[in-house]
């Protein structure tokens, strides 16, 4: 089998000597963007860039946000931000679930659990945002489980 180049791969692809000047690292970054997340810390850096405000007092900022919307929670109050969405305690009810490993069944009581609802204009905003890839039908399909063993 013989090797290919860098060059001859590009110029397959249809690209022309000038997306070819760059190292092949850099290139390929340029056409995939990386799937990264936003850390607390870089949100508090753009906006006290943003703001002009300084990242000591943007940080205080953020961290009494977070700490009135647990504490709130925590008392059972529902946070409504208009429009960006809800942070509400959402009700679990008594069940019993099963151990199938052992085969015991145990009973999980009433409880409730932290959860957002995004405003309807956020929804729409990110629904019309050119910038997000790989939705949910870009996904291969999951592999059918096999059949289980009958045990003798």
């Amino acid at each position: 089998m013989r090797s290919v180049s860098h060059d001859e791969l590009l110029a397959g692809q249809g690209f022309t000597s000038k997306t070819a000047d760059y190292p092949p690292d850099i290139f390929f970054s340029l056409l995939v963007p990386p799937l990264t997340n936003v850390t607390k810390a870089e949100v508090i850096s753009e906006i006290s860039q943003k703001t002009g405000i300084e990242k000591a007092d943007v940080l205080t900022t953020v961290e009494a946000f977070f700490k009135v919307v647990k504490d709130s929670m925590t008392e059972g109050q529902n946070i409504y931000v208009r429009g960006f969405g809800s942070f509400v305690n959402k009700k679990r009810a008594r069940k019993v679930a099963r151990n199938i490993s052992k085969n015991t069944s145990l009973i999980i009581d009433e409880h409730y659990i932290p959860s957002f609802k995004p405003s309807k204009t956020f929804v729409a905003k990110i629904k019309a945002s050119k910038k997000i890839t790989g939705d949910a039908s870009d996904k291969a399909p999951k592999a059918a489980k096999s059949p289980k063993k009958a045990k003798a």
